[in-house]
């Protein structure tokens, strides 16, 4: 005989996915609520959509505040170019970032190559003894 859902109330899916977010386990978490795990990712996945309006009772529908966009609906042609304009300056620092950190690793490597070149010339002690036996 299979269980019946267990629903739980606004404040619990609300600390549930706090709790996720603090790192706890899943498993754990789902065993002390009495759900299975995909019940808790389903949670946090919406949590992060919506917010805490997430777990609102059914009812009413939201109201929509003038300047936003009613959920399920397609984002004006301003809305995308501004987050392309976003992604675009987010890329750019990454690429920035990456840049310096291959002068950094090159500079890095031309001091290495340069002290073990001066060590290794010709006539020179070597740092460690021959492997012959």
């Amino acid at each position: 005989m299979r269980k019946r859902p267990r629903y739980l109330n606004r404040a619990t899916k609300l600390s549930a996915v706090a709790r996720l977010h603090g790192g706890e386990s899943v498993s754990a978490l789902a065993a002390e609520l009495g759900v299975v795990r995909r019940v808790l990712y389903h949670w946090r996945d919406a949590y992060e959509r919506e917010g805490a309006d997430a777990f609102r009772p059914p009812g009413r529908p939201r109201k929509v505040v003038q300047g936003e966009r009613p959920a399920g609906t397609d984002p004006g042609p301003g809305e995308v170019a501004a987050a392309a304009a976003e992604e675009i300056a987010r890329l750019e620092r990454k690429i920035g970032q990456q840049q310096m950190e291959l002068d950094f690793f090159r500079q890095a490597l031309r001091q290495v190559g340069g002290a073990q070149q001066a060590s290794a010339a010709p006539g020179s002690a070597r740092s460690t003894r021959s492997s012959k036996r």
